[in-house]
């Protein structure tokens, strides 16, 4: 399989009322079958557990990922250099439908896998140097739901969402500036998650150091 059904028209997004951000929610923009057909997919790409730097030493991440993109699209990300896997024509196809729905040109993506609950992402922003001054990042669920937390920096509200299989999330406008989002641990989540995070990495941005 070289190809999705990706869906034609799909329904508007849900938009959430927050300051400093732009978020907003596609429900279920991919239906049961392309889920399934994208998972099958999703399953034989090169997985990793890296190692990067955290808490003074360096200790493997709690999670499993893949970094593709375009050629230039390489980033250093607490002293290590992740250098982009080549574009499968299954997961080029998404990228442009994604960037296509949401009007934002994306071209690498992080590809994360949690094996259970147990497995998760701390706060964080995604405002690496080499995503420009105000990234957007668009965020696609698939399997098993997971809870998804966000943050305001500042002033303290915040916003807990279940992001469930075929859901796609954009985080827009200041939102990276302002917000931290995170996937708390889920002892109830038994099955395997996988989120696609779009980004855009200009060319004259590459190799910058976090």
């Amino acid at each position: 399989m070289t190809e999705l059904d990706l869906p034609d028209n799909p329904a508007l997004p849900q938009l959430f009322q927050l300051p400093d951000a732009q978020l907003l929610m596609w429900q279920q923009l991919f239906d049961p079958k392309t889920s399934r057909q994208l998972l099958a997919h999703l399953v034989q790409l090169p997985w990793q557990k890296p190692a990067i730097w955290m808490f003074g030493r360096m200790l493997p991440i709690p999670r499993q990922q893949v970094w593709m993109g375009d050629p230039h699209c390489s980033y250093r990300y607490s002293g290590v250099l992740f250098s982009p896997e080549p574009w499968t024509p299954i997961l080029l196809q998404v990228t442009s439908m994604v960037s296509q729905l949401t009007g934002h040109p994306f071209n690498c993506v992080l590809l994360n896998r949690y094996d259970g609950g147990g497995e998760h992402m701390g706060w964080h922003s995604d405002d690496e140097p080499e995503l420009g001054e105000s990234p957007v990042i668009a965020s696609l669920s698939l399997g098993q739901s997971r809870r998804f937390d966000l943050r305001h920096k500042d002033l303290g509200c915040q916003l807990q969402l279940t992001l469930a299989d075929g859901d796609l999330l954009l985080m827009a406008g200041e939102c990276q500036r302002f917000w931290q989002h995170a996937l708390p641990k889920q002892a109830r989540a038994e099955g395997t998650r996988y989120n696609l995070t779009f980004r855009y990495i200009a060319a004259d941005r590459r190799n910058c150091e976090v």
